[in-house]
């Protein structure tokens, strides 16, 4: 399938350079859309910044995978649907703090009608016996929660809250290599490089002890319609 335009033009920009600081990296990043000349259309949205960090792991052995979650700085430029499963006290304070949707069996039954519109699902311990039954649908979409996620646990308050202010979750892929947004093309360029560097010292700090050689390989800046500017991975 033949290349755009548009993907050709900002290809030229992106494949010489060298891996520079964070800093750099976000300038050169913000400054491709406004580079486009005027016979090739703009981007009319926001587009979403992700970084993808290729680390020296096997993701098939257990003790070396690599995962977490982080409240970023700036948050990601968008507020998250919050599903909790909950009951009593622990309800009322998953609504205070701002959840989407609250409920024990009837929220599982609901899902199991087929309804799946929100980005992360929280549950009490003692809801985990609703839950579990849920993997088949859950667990596809990345939505089934887990303790070592941090979305099943006796904070609810505070977790709604967090995730409602742009909490990310991440996991290495199959090949080594996490995907994770760090906010919006729009964001102040001090913003988008307060979140990168805060994702990327927490990342390395996950580095598993079973992990030999070089941890972080390459890191990779980039946006929706965008290809990709090299960070330097030192």
């Amino acid at each position: 399938m033949p290349q755009s335009k548009r993907f050709l033009f900002l290809q030229k920009q992106t494949l010489e350079l060298t891996p520079a600081d964070v800093a750099t990296a976000v300038k050169k990043l913000k400054s491709l859309e406004p580079s486009l000349p005027k016979t090739i259309k703009k981007c009319r949205f926001d587009q979403t910044v992700e970084l993808s960090v290729r680390l020296g792991i096997d993701p098939k052995q257990p003790d070396q995978m690599v995962r977490g979650s982080l409240v970023l700085p700036h948050g990601i430029g968008k507020s998250k649907r919050v599903a909790v499963f909950a009951q009593g006290e622990n309800a009322e304070l998953a609504r205070r703090a701002g959840a989407d949707e609250v409920g024990a069996a009837d929220l599982a039954e609901k899902i199991k009608g087929g309804w799946t519109d929100f980005d992360v699902a929280i549950a009490t311990p003692d809801m985990m016996g609703v839950v579990g039954p849920l993997g088949r649908v859950l667990g596809p979409r990345g939505l089934m929660p887990s303790p070592r996620a941090g979305t099943v646990t006796t904070d609810v308050s505070n977790t709604v809250r967090e995730y409602k202010a742009g909490k990310i979750e991440f996991k290495a892929d199959d090949t080594g290599i996490v995907h994770a947004v760090v906010g919006k093309l729009s964001f102040e360029d001090g913003q988008l490089v307060d979140n990168v560097e805060s994702l990327l010292k927490f990342i390395r700090s996950l580095k598993p002890a079973s992990s030999k050689g070089v941890y972080v390989r390459s890191v990779t800046l980039s946006a929706t319609m965008s290809p990709g500017v090299p960070i330097a991975a030192a």
